[in-house]
């Protein structure tokens, strides 16, 4: 979005690499249907194509909101594929005027970049505050306060009843209040729901994705799934990540799997999320965490947040602070449970709690 990547480098490989690897490609092919029984995936356009194992990387779709409500007009955008970003970013010129619909990190990424480039930038969220279905307060005040003092103004528990337009294209929006702001452009953050259709037609498990084990397989033994696509067990818990991290583990090791490998899915998640001059990243699931502890961090505009269940540190966010990040990934991958008074302490080295 930014323009400060060429095309090419966002793919994951060159398309000559696959050819170069014996690996077969059908780009701009859509699979219609799957037959396990037969063992035969069928394409939109006919096509039968044998598998003997079978990978399912659908990903997810981000959702959209209604036609009925303007959901549809000219101007208003979802953001999730190169595809998305080059219709986008034309409209991204300096002076004009961005309505954000979401404060999750797509939104806010969006943001920064639209900041950036100059443009004026209004993000809603209809939660309580930013951020706060993945991280605590404290993370949430942190980037709430990074967007405001670079000129973002962020509505929280702020609810948008329709878009309006003028022939054809979205001009503005009106508030659940009452207000009606103006808007060049939309973008519309609000999550994503994982593509299951084909597991269902093929008569996979799926419960908020396509349902896998520890090796990534599905409720048929000879089809696996991997990615955003997918939802397995953790502590107990069925849940499922979007992120780059899970997808490229998980991708990963069925390769290791098919190659006969007697591994399962221990990965500890992490992501990232680069805001302006900040760089977010976070270790570990802090689902369902009851206690959380700030320690402050080596310079002004940096600090991690550090999260407790029962008790037991399950996860961190370090802002601008990667030896925070990659000290609590250390502790956290080892099982180690510091209490919450040595974390919090800034002359505890984090380096000793892993020795």
């Amino acid at each position: 979005m930014s323009g400060e990547l060429e095309r090419e480098r966002l793919f994951i490989r060159p398309e000559q690499w696959y050819s170069n690897q014996g690996i077969s490609t059908l780009f701009s092919t859509r699979v219609e249907a799957i037959y396990p029984a037969e063992k035969q995936v069928i394409t939109e356009s006919g096509d039968n194509i044998a598998y003997e194992k079978l990978l399912l990387c659908t990903g997810s779709s981000p959702h959209t909101l209604p036609a009925e409500i303007g959901g549809k007009l000219k101007g208003v955008y979802i953001l999730r594929s190169i595809a998305d970003v080059e219709a986008m970013q034309p409209e991204f010129q300096a002076g004009r005027k961005l309505l954000i619909i979401g404060g999750g990190y797509i939104g806010l990424e969006t943001a920064a970049v639209a900041r950036k480039l100059g443009l004026k930038v209004i993000v809603l969220e209809m939660a309580k505050r930013i951020l706060q279905r993945v991280a605590a307060r404290e993370t949430s005040d942190f980037f709430r306060q990074l967007h405001r003092s670079h000129g973002v103004d962020i509505r929280e528990s702020t609810q948008m009843t329709r878009f309006t337009e003028q022939a054809g294209r979205v001009n503005g929006a009106e508030l659940a209040s009452g207000e009606k702001l103006e808007a060049d452009l939309v973008l519309v953050g609000i999550g994503g729901t994982p593509n299951t259709s084909l597991a269902e037609q093929a008569g996979l498990d799926c419960e908020n994705g396509i349902a896998v084990n520890e090796t990534c397989q599905t409720s048929n033994p000879d089809i696996y799934a991997a990615g955003d696509c997918t939802s397995f067990v953790r502590n107990g818990q069925r849940i499922r990540l979007e992120s780059v991290q899970n997808a490229a583990d998980q991708g990963n090791l069925v390769a290791r799997v098919l190659a006969g490998e007697q591994v399962s899915y221990q990965a500890l998640p992490w992501f990232w999320s680069d805001q302006y001059d900040c760089k977010l990243q976070i270790a570990g699931l802090n689902i369902g965490y009851d206690q959380t502890v700030r320690r402050a961090g080596s310079k002004p505009d940096s600090q991690s947040i550090w999260y407790y269940r029962e008790n037991r540190l399950i996860a961190v966010d370090a802002m601008n602070e990667p030896m925070a990040y990659a000290m609590g990934r250390k502790i956290i991958g080892a099982g180690l449970h510091p209490s919450q008074a040595q974390i919090a302490d800034p002359n505890v080295d984090l380096k000793s709690l892993v020795n």
